[in-house]
């Protein structure tokens, strides 16, 4: 970027000397707010219709200043405008760049708004279309899942508490939680637009405007739900991006999660799922290696993305009303939210249809570690014995397995009855990994059948979904 000397239209006529040239460098955010361009552009716009509108500018004026915005916006698309640090932010560069084109013209665009208004505004427009395109990541990634998890709806696995074997799950509920957690996200993004999508053009500096401008024809304008109701709360208000980036590190902390078990499930020592190559790399100097670096990436990203929440609340959290030079620093951890969370949906969704279920050890692994321990004490309780009794009598089966190197669907009848003579021939059905899932045949069980139901239900709630 050039650093070519130009006066700052924003304040030449308060100030009689040029301001430092490390301090200009220091205070200008031209090297990110850029982003905001063609949004700030679409804001002048319709700030530029609503005074002709009220008598401020002629049709003559209002033509030519679209004209000119319009070919300020080419250069820009094309990657041929020039950005001064000198003209401090976006704004300015920009309207430096209409009054150079139309003349004095070009300066009546600022008339009835401040930079802060203007800056609010930009951010919203922005955020508001990434919400939109991080919606539509979201829910890619949800159809990833429901279409594994009808795949893998009878694939049998070891479920853990404290990452101990506790009752089999098949693979395809595991994803589904996956896919729960997900859902949750979406819910708390559509939220944040809600919130977002209001118009804080119009408050100017912080007070307001002595002009007779029309608030709610701008708001309609740009497709906003209504102006904000109070010009100090407008001009200062960053909750919209700290919520976004609230509901970010509750997305990476769900991605994470989702990493780490693949991460373990990967491992030689679990060898429950396996990665594509391309989804991996491997190791300069230990050639069997076949890392799983993306799920670790997602992994590692989390702490980022927690680390811009940090940011924003403290950003915000001693700054009196209106608007301070604080702010300034809203934007990088902003942006940078959205462009993790977006690249990491983008790599999860790629990677997911790419998994591959290890059916046969994942089975062996839920016959281990007595996963059906609690299907014998329900058992037991259909039977009539109390829970807590039931309880008892099962540990007591466990721990005689334990010290004769077996499971308890192995243990021969004349070696139940000896902890129980109500059992039958009968129990063997639920002390089989096959007949535990299968007897979770209800709402949110992990039976097969409620597998393929909760993934119905998910196909169409996406169908349906628009942000």
């Amino acid at each position: 970027m050039n650093t070519k000397k130009e006066k700052n239209q924003s304040w030449g006529g308060r100030f009689n000397e040029k301001t430092d040239n490390f301090v200009a460098q220091f205070t200008a955010s031209i090297d990110f707010d850029h982003k905001l361009a063609i949004h700030d552009i679409k804001g002048s716009l319709a700030h530029a219709e609503m005074l002709a509108s009220i008598g401020i500018l002629s049709s003559k004026e209002l033509t030519a200043i679209k004209d000119g915005f319009d070919d300020i916006q080419s250069a820009i698309e094309a990657k041929e405008f020039y950005w001064s640090y000198d003209l401090e932010d976006v704004h300015m560069n920009i309207e430096a760049a209409l009054i150079e084109k139309i003349g004095d013209v070009g300066k009546k665009i600022h008339t009835g708004r401040s930079r802060n208004d203007q800056v609010a505004t930009d951010i919203r427009l922005w955020l508001r279309d990434e919400i939109i395109l991080i919606s539509n990541d979201l829910l890619s990634l949800q159809s990833a899942l429901i279409n594994l998890a009808e795949i893998e709806s009878a694939t049998i696995m070891p479920g853990f508490t404290h990452l101990q074997t506790a009752q089999p799950v098949t693979f395809g509920h595991h994803l589904m939680a996956w896919y729960e957690m997900l859902d949750r996200d979406y819910n708390r993004l559509l939220d944040c637009k809600k919130r977002l999508n209001q118009c804080p053009l119009g408050a100017a500096a912080l007070a307001g405007t002595s002009y007779s401008i029309n608030r709610e024809m701008v708001a309609k304008s740009l497709g906003f739900d209504k102006p904000m109701g109070n010009s100090l709360d407008a001009v200062s208000d960053r909750d919209f991006a700290i919520e976004l980036c609230a509901f970010g590190s509750m997305l990476m902390t769900h991605l994470s999660r989702a990493s780490e078990e693949l991460i373990i499930w990967n491992s030689a020592q679990f060898d429950f799922i396996s990665l594509t190559d391309r989804f991996c790399t491997g190791s300069s100097i230990m050639p069997q290696k076949k890392n799983p670096d993306v799920p670790e990436l997602v992994r590692g990203k989390t702490g980022r993305v927690n680390g811009h929440l940090i940011a924003l609340l403290t950003l915000m959290k001693s700054q009196p009303l209106a608007y301070n030079k604080d702010n300034q620093e809203d934007k990088e951890p902003l942006f940078d939210t959205v462009e993790t969370i977006k690249n990491c949906l983008k790599a999860f969704t790629n990677m997911v249809p790419e998994i591959r279920s290890n059916k046969k050890i994942m089975a062996e692994a839920a016959r281990k570690g007595f996963s059906t321990a609690t299907d014998l004490a329900d058992y037991l309780v259909r039977k009539k014995i109390p829970f807590r009794d039931s309880h008892e009598i099962v540990g007591k089966a466990v721990a005689f397995c334990l010290v004769n190197n077996k499971d308890l669907s192995e243990m021969s009848m004349e070696e139940l009855k000896k902890f129980s003579n109500i059992i039958e021939d009968d129990v063997y059905k639920v002390l089989t990994i096959e007949g535990s899932v299968e007897a979770r045949d209800h709402v949110g069980g992990t039976a097969p059948e409620q597998v393929k139901i909760a993934v119905q239900a998910a196909r169409e709630k996406i169908s349906n979904s628009k942000c």
